[in-house]
């Protein structure tokens, strides 16, 4: 388990820590076998992952949260849940536009904890400002959430990151077929679900998918010079 940072996040840091976020899916395997396919990943080149399971208890999802910041290097955060997070020391906290208010968060939470935050449309803006990043879209659409808002294109969601003015990562549809045209267009990394951990070979997937990142961030730098 790596130590807790001790200091607010730099933005440069954020932008490496979000370059590609593991989404959890479900415990079709238990506990053990969750901690290990999200350490496969790491291995392959995830830099977080995102504790996300809407209709587990309190307990059972603290026991999970514990498991993989226990086992993993990378950051843990937790989806919606504050109290969690903080419960189970992960490196931070992942809200959407019902959940706790961000600045009511930061309030509570370390000086050292970070923070994302959803992004959908133009008018949640202002629920962004004391977020660390932003997790926007969906970009595409995608059967992990049917409930989710419209999609925004690649260009909306650019649109939509610049206007947050902080390091974003796309969410939604996003797997190894668009992830290099995405963050090509201005994201600084992916968020996924059924693009790693669904994946057989959780590993290998994170592997692919990285090199796809990377090869987007390249491709966005030497664009920019």
């Amino acid at each position: 388990m790596p130590e807790r940072a001790l200091a607010p996040w730099t933005p440069n840091a954020v932008r490496e820590a979000i370059r590609l976020i593991a989404i959890t899916d479900d415990l079709r395997d238990g506990v053990d076998g969750l901690v290990a396919r999200a350490a496969a990943a790491e291995r392959g080149g995830a830099t977080m992952v995102q504790v996300r399971f809407k209709a587990l208890t309190s307990r059972e999802l603290l026991r999970i949260t514990r498991a993989l910041v226990g086992a993993l290097q990378i950051p843990v955060v937790v989806n919606d849940r504050l109290d969690i997070a903080l419960a189970a020391d992960a490196a931070g906290v992942h809200v959407g536009i019902t959940d706790l208010p961000v600045r009511i968060a930061r309030a509570l939470a370390p000086e050292s904890f970070l923070i994302g935050a959803s992004l959908t449309q133009a008018g949640e803006l202002i629920e962004c400002d004391d977020a660390d990043y932003v997790g926007v879209g969906p970009l595409f659409g995608t059967p992990s959430k049917p409930d989710a808002a419209p999609p925004t294109g690649v260009q909306g969601g650019v649109a939509l990151a610049r206007a947050a003015a902080r390091p974003a990562v796309a969410i939604g549809g996003v797997d190894e077929t668009n992830a290099q045209d995405v963050v090509q267009a201005g994201f600084d990394g992916v968020s996924v679900i059924r693009a790693v951990l669904s994946q057989p070979d959780p590993e290998a997937a994170a592997r692919t998918l990285r090199a796809a990142v990377d090869r987007g961030v390249r491709a966005h730098v030497g664009a920019e010079t």
